[in-house]
Order: structure tokens, then sequence, then C-alpha cells
């Protein structure tokens, strides 16, 4: 089959939208390099450093993903992967040290992301 027998073609707004969720996983998860190792780290690694608070707001941020990727008409049993994935995070990384450590390597922004591109057929 071919991809528009299976998805109604994107729109010029929907492939903007999936650029700014591209950008947005990236400055979460990924966005800085530790010169010296092949550990790259984001925002909510750093958040994940304020009690509560800071692993609420990667939440919340990983919320928004899965919110865009429901508009965008991916199907529910892939939002539901998503917000397990949202769910993990927040969980594990609300535990002190443990959870810091475990933000460094599950990146759940970038997996949902590249839940909704492959949804698509799109490249990371």
């Amino acid at each position: 089959m071919k991809r528009e027998e299976i998805f109604s073609p994107l729109t010029d707004i929907d492939l903007k939208r999936l650029n700014r969720l591209r950008q947005l996983a990236r400055v979460m998860d990924t966005a800085i390099h530790v010169p010296g190792t092949s550990i790259r780290l984001g925002a909510d690694s750093i958040l994940g450093l304020l009690p509560i608070a800071g692993d609420a707001g990667g939440a919340l941020v990983g919320l928004y993903i899965v919110n865009e990727a429901r508009r965008l008409g991916v199907p529910s049993h892939k939002l539901a992967r998503m917000v397990s994935n949202v769910a993990l995070d927040g969980l594990v990384g609300s535990v002190p040290l443990v959870g810091d450590i475990f933000d460094l390597y599950f990146k759940s922004h970038r997996r949902n992301v590249k839940i909704i591109l492959d949804h698509f057929g799109m490249p990371e």
C-alpha cells in the first residue's frame, strides 16, 4: 500500500508542527553534549534536579507532545504507549539520584517523537 492510502496527507501546518516537536524533544533530551563522553543531556535532565517541580515540568512537556500527536491523528494504541513513556519517565525520574541517572538514558521525549514520525513514515 502507498502511504497516501493509509494516511491522509500532512499539511504544511502539520509538517511545521512535527518540526517543532522534533526541536522540543532535542532541547528536552539531547541538546547538550558532555565533553569527552558520548552522553547527551537536555532540559529534562537539568529540570529533574529540582525535586518534584522539575519532574512535573518534564511530564507536562511530555503530555504536550502526546496531545500534539493526538491532534495529528496518531492512533490511540500509540498514544497509550507514549503516555506510558511519559509516566515511566515521571515516576522513575522522581526518585532521587536513580531518577537523574535514568533521565540521562531513557529520553522519553525523543522516543515519543519517534513514534509520531514512524507513524507518518518520516525519518528522525
